[in-house]
């Protein structure tokens, strides 16, 4: 029988992450073998535009798809933030693996915190929804611009004249970096990215094979939690291109989830913040959830922001860099 291949992006983040599926794959089945091969994103190779020039959605994953797609690989290992709420024709979700910590985290000179750091700080990040909660807490402040991967960010940082920078608390714990944050920002309050945190794994959907495979790696509160949060950021319409954040949480033993979720304006002097709470036994109650915390934002005027959002976008590249 064939041994499965796993496609993954080649950042030392993304190698960790496939290795560590590669892994979970070979506890679950004993006598599995599992490769891995790297494969070149859009998001890799061009590295100086912003997210928002370059496309946003599906940059880091497009090209792992395909080769799925066309049998190059069998299973595509992504950070289900990366991951658009709509998949490829032929593909599905065989697992959503037990998220680690979805917070975001302040990286700050002097080990100083958010709320502590001088009046007009500059503050490094790439994230729209990250820059939109900064300057909606701490309008004083300048942003400036950062991508790369978690250890080309930190060097840019360490070499720049910036006071801070944000990460997430998943990549940095990952590569064994949590001695560099200086500030966890509550996730129930500094809203994280649809997903933030979890691992997702891909296959094509006609694949029993890799479906059986992978169905061990699936975490269901996990799985519960981020539908809901990818169900809200699709009722929305909304992607990398706009300040939108979700966090989802069930407690212990309980089959109901509080779901948060936030919409900016990109200067954050407007921002919706809501948080409902419902049953969440199945994927399919979790997408109600979701889609009911959209409606009750919109009705908040998050739908007006995000029609701003997406005029000043569309202006953005009639008239040019």
């Amino acid at each position: 029988m064939a041994v499965p291949v796993i496609g993954t992006r080649g950042s030392p983040l993304a190698m960790w992450q496939a290795e560590y599926v590669r892994r979970a794959l070979l506890h679950a089945h004993h006598g599995l073998e599992v490769k891995i091969e790297v494969i070149r994103t859009t998001g890799d190779v061009l590295l100086e535009p912003s997210l928002a020039k370059i496309g946003g959605t599906g940059v880091f994953t497009k090209e792992i798809e395909n080769a799925l797609l066309k049998r190059r690989v069998d299973l595509a290992v992504h950070s289900l933030k990366d991951l658009p709420t709509q998949l490829a024709d032929g593909l599905r979700l065989a697992a959503v693996l037990e998220r680690e910590d979805p917070a975001d985290a302040l990286v700050a000179r002097d080990g100083l915190s958010l709320a502590q750091l001088p009046n007009g700080a500059n503050v490094l990040t790439g994230s729209l929804r990250r820059q939109a909660q900064l300057l909606h807490r701490r309008p004083d402040l300048k942003i400036g611009p950062m991508r790369g991967n978690v250890q080309t960010r930190l060097n840019k940082f360490d070499q720049s004249d910036a006071s801070a920078m944000l990460l997430a608390c998943a990549g940095m714990a990952r590569l064994n970096l949590s001695d560099r944050i200086t500030e966890r920002l509550d996730p129930a309050e500094f809203l994280p990215a649809c997903g933030q945190g979890a691992l997702a794994v891909e296959i094509r959907a006609d694949d029993s094979r890799m479906a059986e495979l992978c169905q061990a790696l699936d975490h269901r509160a996990t799985r519960l939690a981020t539908t809901a949060e990818r169900a809200f950021l699709a009722a929305l319409g909304g992607g990398c291109l706009a300040p939108i954040g979700a966090y989802g949480r069930s407690p212990a033993g309980q089959e109901h989830l509080a779901l948060t979720g936030m919409v900016a304006n990109l200067d954050g002097s407007r921002l919706v913040q809501r948080t409902v709470v419902g049953a969440a036994r199945e994927p399919g109650d979790a997408i109600v959830l979701g889609e009911r915390l959209a409606e009750e934002l919109r009705a908040e005027g998050a739908g007006d922001i995000l029609r701003e959002i997406g005029s000043k976008s569309k202006a953005t590249v009639r008239e040019g860099p």
